[in-house]
Formats: C-alpha cells, structure tokens, sequence
C-alpha cells in the first residue's frame, strides 16, 4: 500500500485532496442542505446534458441545409432528410389545443343542416326573452331600418324569428360570427364593387352557413347556394374536377351579379333576395295572387313555404350581428382572413394531398382554402386559370421550390395504381332513353328532379313510358358526358363559326348574353362582357355586339 502511494504523482495527491476536502465539507451539511444541492445538480447535469443534445442537433440539422446549399439544391432536400434528425420542434400544448378548437369550428359543416332547418320550419310563435323587451326591439329596428335598403320595420313575426334565433341559436350563431370574420371582407368588397348593399352580406349565412361546400337536398351548392342551371348562366362551370360554385371569389362575383338582375326587375331588396331563393316566377305569382301588392310582408303567404322564411331569417340574422354587442355574444376570432391568403397559378396537375406534404401545412386548412375542388386535384388545361390558394406565409416556400414539387407531384401521379378521371364538363340537359323497369318516380329521383318537371319538359299528359323513349332532363345532380347508351349528351345546333374578326350581331328581343353565347362557337359570356365593356347582363334589343376579341 506504501508502495502504491509512493508511486502517485502529483496530479494524483491534488485529485485526493480535493475529494478529502470535498467529503468533509459535505459531512458538515444538514441532511436538508444536502438534499437541495443533491437535487440541483441533477437538475443542473439534466439540463446540461439537453442543451448538448440539442447543440449536436442543430449542428446536424445547419450541416444538412449546408451541404443542400452547397449542391445548389433548395430546401425542399433538407425536407426529405428530415427524418434522420432527432430535433422535433415542439409547441406549447394549450395553445396548440386552442388552435385545433378553432380549426374544428373552421371546418365544420354541421352548422348548414341546422340553418336549412331553421328557416323552412318557422312557426312564428310569441317567445318569451326577458332580455328583449319588444320596446327596445322596436327602436332598434328603426335605428336599422334607417341605415339599410331593406323593410326591417317592427312586425310580430320578425319579433318571433329573433327572439327564437336569440333564445335557442346563441351557440351556433356565435360560431357563425367567427366564420364571418373570414369570409366577410371578401363578401364586402365585392358588394361594393358592384355597387350591392353591404348587408347582403349575411344572405351567405341563410344560404349555406358559410360552408363552401354546403349542398342542399335539390342540388343548391356552395356558398351562394346556386342551382346547376343558374350557375352555368353566370358563368360557374362544373367538371369532373372543378365546381365553381364552391369556389369563393367565384361564387361570389357570379351572385352579387344576379342579385343586381333580381334587383333591377323588381326595384326592391326584399323582392329580389325572395327571388334568389324560390326563382322571379314564384315572386311575380305571389303578387298576382296578392292583389298586385308588392311589399315583401304582404305577398308573404302565397310565397312557398322556404321562402316564406327566407326574408325573416335574413333580417333576424343581420339585426343579430348589427346588434351583437347588445346580446353578449364573444365570437372566437379566425387566425387568418381571406386577404391575408394568396394564389399560385398552377403549372401542372397536383393534388392537395401533395401540396401538404411537401410544403407542410394540414390537410384539412388547404381543403378549406380551395374548396372548389371535387376530388382534391388541381387539374392543368390550356387557357383556363386554375389557383392553389394558400396562406401568404406559404407563398413563398411553395415559389422557391416549385421546380422540385412539381418534378415529385409528376413522379408520384405517374406511379398511381388507379388513373386519374379525364377532364370532362359536366352537361346541364341529357336526352335519356327509358329502360325496361324505368318509371317517372325512379328517374326522377336518379336526377334530383321532380316528377312533374319530367312531364312539363316532355310534354307528358300521363305517367306512362314505353321503352325506348327519349325523355330531356334537367338534372339537378350534374351528370359527365358518358359514353353510356342509355345516358347521352342534349344534342343542340352546331355553334356558327366566326368568319372574321369584324363579325358583329345585333341583339334581338328576347335574347341573353348566355343565349347569344351559344350560336357561336368559341364564346362565352364573359367573352361577351369583355370584349363589348358590359358590366352584369343588362343588354337591349338593337345593341351591336363585337364577336371577338378587338
């Protein structure tokens, strides 16, 4: 033992002072003083070691994007070696829960079935709501009466349909306000483009609950709710890929021009959003039938039940926003608005499934912010303008690797199992041929029509077919062109070709931009509108309309 303590050199002797030392101050600590310091340097030695865990990670991930800068890749390389690095950033779990919460309300479409119910079952009933004595209701109906276009004086009824939307619909109305806060801005802008009242606004809301998705049980579709017919008349197309009547901004230019069609007929607000909903036809019998009276109010009653509700739950419903402070609703605010989103014209098909992976954002915001996609594609046809719509912070990562997203989405739609449907508009009348077990009830319900639209469109007095027949249809679900043989597309007179860039025509009474679209071939109504400087549809007979493009 001697001889082993003789051997230490003087590194050695230091190192066991220092322990000697180190034991016998440790030996004066009170037990509790040695348990804190025990449990700080754990905590210290925890801490130290994360931090160089962490170091060497960044160190890693830094040699990473070094080596793709240096190849001259971009970051999209760092991406697909991403997985090796252990670093996973990490947020705060409130907040994120907070974030998922309102993502939740963002994409839910529960509330459209509730609002569709609310306005055709009204009962107009008296409800009792302590909150709203029917004095200060009455002045605040006439404080908004003054400041819009619309009869918002004080009736029984629109007392009822508030007090009832205040008393049973507190929830789903302040989950309403939250969306609007999204959509509202872009709504407005384009109301005062068109020189619309602002408060049409919350039509959307009757309509569909702010779902761009939202389809009704006749075939109504998107925001606007526009049937398949009416929306091809302002210009909303529907193919195998793309319905345009889901497409925000879209759908939105096409309605406020209608609504200013409506409101030219008619001179009123309350008449023409009537007629939005149930048609001008509905509108005009409903008059006749009241004695030629035309405030909204007193045609009321012989106006179809839907629409009969229509304009109540307008009113209830802007008054509640107008008002909303008054009732103690607390709207939870989106994380974005419409303006604050951008679009990247697309160079090549991509899905939204790639799109997600590639630049990283959740699936179901990307579905939310381009809705008019059917199947999640992004289809490329020469001449047509079709945009990838993301938030602006994405923009810009998606631009700066675009070469290699595109190159990857190729690679990857290339190597599906199942090919991808053709590009096919769909066709908004079919000449159909009755089969062996066809009767009108079965076909009516294939198309989403009535059966006595059935008759009406082919001249029948009975319900009998014969097989074989050919019935025109107007479906209500849009229907591709197929080369099926029982299913075959409306055959109309070839569209006349253009002879010349000079070629004009003269408007004929009776005639519409849509109409007049069809006798040529290559022209579109929006042709029309651009190339004659026609803002909406307003055209006079004796008008001379340039054919193509000056």
């Amino acid at each position: 033992m001697s001889r082993g303590f003789c051997n230490m050199n003087n590194h050695h002797i230091i190192f066991l002072c220092f322990l000697m030392v180190s034991f016998l101050a440790l030996a004066q600590e009170t037990p509790q003083e040695q348990s804190n310091q025990t449990s700080t340097k754990q905590i210290e030695r925890t801490e130290q070691v994360k931090l160089q865990q962490n170091i060497v990670r960044v160190i890693d991930t830094t040699k990473v994007v070094s080596s793709s800068i240096e190849l001259g890749t971009s970051t999209l390389t760092s991406t697909k070696v991403k997985d090796s690095v252990a670093y996973v950033a990490k947020d705060y779990p409130k907040l994120a829960d907070l974030d998922a919460k309102w993502k939740q309300e963002l994409y839910n479409s529960s509330l459209f079935d509730t609002i569709y119910n609310s306005v055709t079952t009204l009962e107009y009933q008296p409800v009792e709501y302590v909150d709203l004595p029917t004095d200060t209701l009455k002045a605040r109906l006439k404080e908004l009466n003054a400041r819009t276009p619309f009869n918002v004086e004080y009736n029984a009824s629109l007392e009822s349909v508030i007090k009832n939307y205040l008393k049973n619909r507190h929830e789903q109305l302040e989950r309403l306000m939250g969306l609007s806060e999204f959509y509202f801005p872009l709504f407005e802008q384009e109301l005062d483009n068109q020189n619309i009242p602002l408060e049409i606004k919350y039509l959307a809301i009757v309509e569909s609950a702010l779902n761009p998705r939202a389809k009704s049980r006749v075939g109504a579709t998107g925001l606007w709710q526009f049937m398949f017919g009416t929306g091809k008349m302002f210009g909303l197309e529907v193919s195998s890929y793309v319905d345009e009547r889901m497409d925000p901004i879209m759908a939105t230019k096409s309605a406020c021009k209608y609504l200013s069609n409506l409101y030219k007929i008619f001179g009123d607000w309350d008449l023409a959003l009537a007629s939005y909903n149930s048609g001008p036809g509905n509108v005009t019998k409903a008059i006749r039938r009241s004695g030629g009276r035309k405030n909204y109010w007193n045609i009321r009653h012989n106006l179809p039940r839907e629409t009969a509700g229509y304009l109540p739950a307008f009113l209830a419903t802007m008054y509640i926003f107008e008002f909303a402070d008054k009732h103690n609703f607390r709207p939870r605010k989106p994380e974005f608005a419409y303006f604050e989103t951008d679009t990247i014209r697309v160079k090549q098909m991509i899905s939204l499934d790639q799109v997600s992976k590639f630049i990283n954002i959740d699936i179901k915001e990307l579905e939310f912010l381009n809705p008019s996609y059917k199947l999640g594609i992004i289809p490329f046809i020469k001449d047509e303008d079709y945009v990838l719509r993301l938030p602006l912070e994405k923009i810009g990562l998606f631009v700066a690797n675009e070469d290699q997203i595109y190159g990857l989405a190729k690679t990857e739609l290339a190597a599906r199992e199942k090919q991808l449907p053709k590009f096919v508009e769909a066709n908004d009348r079919i000449r159909y041929r009755v089969r062996s077990g066809d009767y009108l009830g079965k076909i009516a319900k294939k198309f989403g029509v009535g059966i006595s639209q059935i008759k009406r469109w082919n001249s029948l007095r009975s319900n009998n077919l014969r097989i074989g027949q050919r019935l025109t249809i107007y479906p209500r679900r849009p229907v591709v062109r197929s080369s099926s043989k029982t299913v075959t597309p409306k055959k109309t007179e070839p569209k006349a070709l253009i002879a010349s860039s000079s070629e004009m025509y003269t408007v004929k009474s009776g005639d519409t931009l849509w109409s007049i679209s069809q006798k040529f071939k290559g022209v579109s109504v929006e042709n029309l509108r651009n190339w004659n400087d026609i803002s909406g549809s307003g055209i006079k007979p004796g008008m001379r309309l340039k054919l193509s493009k000056p």
